[in-house]
This record gives C-alpha cells, structure tokens and sequence, in this order.
C-alpha cells in the first residue's frame, strides 16, 4: 500500500503559483510551513475589532512604523503567513521588492475567535520559530489580550515563548519599539460579551 504524502512548496514556487494565476487574492490561502492553508472567513465581531485596531494603531503611530493588516510576512520556516496586523520598521515602500521579514517584524496580531486554538498552539509556535519577538493574540471570546514576548525553544524541541501576560479590556498596553499605550477598551467591539452567534465555533 503505497502512503500519499502532501505536496509541500518552497516559497519560491508559492509566488510562482501565484505570478500564474493559479492562485488570486480572493483564494485566503496562506503558505505555512510548505503546505498551503485554507484562511478561515472572517466573522463580524473580527471584522469591526481588526479594523478599530488597525485605526487606532495608525492614530498612535503615524509615521513611525507601517501597519499592515492581513498582508503576507515571509518567515525561514517556508512559511508566508497573512496575520491580522503586523507593525514593521520602516515606511511602505521599504516592502516594494520583500515582504516584511522577521527582523522588520516589531510585533505580530492576530485576533481570534474561532482560529483560537490554532493561534494558541499551530501559529505561536511558527512566530517563536520564526524569532517574532512579540506576539499578541486579541481572545475576542474572553475579551482580553494575550501578550507573548521572547520566543525560545524548549527541551522538546518545540518553538514557545517565555513570557506570557494576560491584559483585560479595560486596561492599557504598551506598544513594542514605542513610548506608547494603547487603549485596549477602544479595540474590544461592545458586544463580544453578548452575541456570541458571530463566533464560529
């Protein structure tokens, strides 16, 4: 009995997949570890949070870094992820030839409903692996922010990050690389706590 084992792309061949048409933007594939991903719909709770943080990042931030949401990172593992919001040194025109790359990564977002599982175990190891030095995980159904900082690699071999702090919805953060807070009462959607048919569990 012969075993089929999956297809697994370089990075190289992904962007060659899509220079041909093979795949376009409406597709949500993202590359992860060689294998392409089918991204989950967005609900509307993610929806209306993603685009509240993307606005009060760039109030806080202007010039001082580019923001991008749901854009691709290019990561060592052959993997090209498309996270929530990503803040990277730099100005936009500074990604014209590559994607943001680990040491332009200041931190990456992802806000999570029904993805939470996934962007507790399967993403947080492929950031650590990476060398993402921030990750934050907006826990829309809890209505708190999970903040990991200093990726490393345990006994077993597996990617983890050393700190993990946990910031409710009324409480104040500061932004990595920056003298800032932000307002995490102004990110958190008034009804997560209430309507949860929005999450698809």
């Amino acid at each position: 009995m012969s075993v089929v084992t999956p297809k697994r792309f370089t990075i190289d061949e992904y962007h060659r997949l899509i220079q041909l048409g093979f795949l376009k933007e409406g597709d949500r594939i993202e590359l992860i570890r060689g294998e392409l991903m089918q991204m989950t719909a967005k609900g509307r709770v993610h929806t209306v949070c993603s685009s509240i943080l993307c606005r009060q990042l760039d109030r806080l931030l202007g010039d001082l870094a580019v923001i991008r949401g749901q854009d691709p990172i290019t990561l060592a593992n052959q993997s090209e992820p498309e996270p929530d919001i990503v803040i990277a040194r730099g100005k936009d025109e500074d990604y014209l030839v590559h994607h943001p790359y680990p040491e332009d990564i200041l931190l990456v977002i992802e806000i999570s409903d029904s993805t939470l599982t996934y962007d507790q175990t399967k993403k947080l190891s492929l950031y650590a692996e990476a060398g993402i030095v921030d990750y934050w995980i907006v826990n829309l159904p809890a209505r708190q922010l999970e903040r990991y900082h200093q990726p490393y690699q345990n006994a077993q071999k597996n990617f983890r990050y050393l700190s993990q702090q946990i910031s409710l919805s009324h409480q104040s953060v500061p932004i990595p690389g920056f003298e800032l807070l932000l307002d995490l009462s102004r990110i958190f959607p008034e009804d997560t706590s209430v309507d949860r048919s929005d999450f698809r569990f």
